[in-house]
């Protein structure tokens, strides 16, 4: 966005933060509260052991992406009105990629869990490592591969043009 202040373009990245955050959130709370059904359905006691503790695992790898997602508005109530947004999109940021990283592990889990359960072992063993070199695709290897896309922001343009035009030294 040209002309837009230092104040303006973290609080654009704030909003754009936050509207990523709507859609992960979203989709870990239903993954969440469908595992904690989970244990209260007929088929359950039927389980594996194997499939009980896949069960755990994708149980507090949703609860730790429910926590790592909703904490940058907690952080923000903190923070609220300290115009320390700089310091809320960096740690929004790291956390968010972290919810993400457990996000994939519930998500993993969740599709070993239910495959384990209606298909034979080696089935289920090669759906899930699929379902996760997808995710790891989508999420991970496709976004930093394509990080040089378009056109670079305002900063990354007054980044460049200092390089390009670096000021005289002046002794004073």
């Amino acid at each position: 966005m040209t002309g837009e202040t230092e104040k303006q373009r973290w609080d654009r990245n704030f909003s754009d933060l936050l509207q990523e955050l709507r859609v992960a959130q979203t989709g870990v709370q239903i993954l969440f509260a469908f595992l904690l059904t989970l244990p209260f359905s007929n088929g359950f006691p039927r389980a594996t052991p194997f499939q009980k503790d896949v069960y755990v695992v994708a149980l507090i790898a949703a609860a730790c992406a429910t926590a790592l997602i909703i904490s940058p508005v907690a952080f923000h109530r903190a923070l609220f009105r300290q115009g320390r947004k700089p310091e809320l999109v960096k740690y929004a940021h790291k956390v968010a990629t972290g919810g993400l990283f457990f996000m994939l592990v519930a998500m993993v889990a969740s599709v070993l869990l239910i495959t384990d359960y209606v298909l034979p072992w080696p089935a289920a063993l090669i759906i899930s490592l699929f379902t996760g070199l997808f995710f790891v695709g989508f999420w991970g290897v496709l976004p930093w591969s394509r990080r040089d896309w378009g056109e670079p922001d305002e900063t990354e343009r007054e980044l460049d043009e200092r390089r390009e035009n670096p000021e005289p030294y002046q002794v004073g």
